[in-house]
């Protein structure tokens, strides 16, 4: 699966959680070049993705070891955009952080589950309705 890239231009990064978040996340990462794991525990989603996506896997990402057995330890990054899932959320940071996932950024539905993510030490938690919200806000007031 994927290897720490070499190129520091191309990056390996699995996305945890397939959602419409993930899923554009995914997508267009892979249109920009770089190797990508999508990660997800519903099947449907996984076989909708299977043929834009060259690796996605059905797994429980919440145990480290079904990471391992992915090649999840040895990605650059990891984004977990599990959103609806609290607790999934937050043993998929865990599970990742047992792995030795130095980078990873994770989606927060709400104040306190970013809150929790940023206790978590993740590197970068992102509020994707918000986010964008507040860009088209500046975009549209020429901020």
């Amino acid at each position: 699966m994927a290897r720490k890239s070499k190129n520091a231009e191309k990056k390996s990064v699995a996305v945890i959680g397939l959602g419409r978040f993930g899923e554009a996340v995914a997508l267009r990462l892979v249109e920009l070049g770089h190797e990508v794991v999508g990660i997800d525990g519903n099947a449907e989603i996984v076989q909708k993705l299977a043929d834009d996506l060259p690796h996605v896997v059905q797994a429980d990402s919440t145990e480290a070891e079904a990471l391992r057995a992915l090649g999840v330890n040895e990605v650059d990054y990891a984004v977990v955009a599990i959103g609806a899932s609290l607790e999934g959320s937050v043993l998929s940071v865990l599970a990742l952080q047992e792995l030795g996932i130095k980078d990873i950024w994770a989606k927060a539905s709400t104040r306190q589950h970013g809150l929790i993510l940023t206790r978590l030490g993740v590197s970068k938690v992102v509020f994707p309705e918000a986010d964008m919200g507040h860009a088209l806000a500046e975009q549209l007031c020429g901020a």
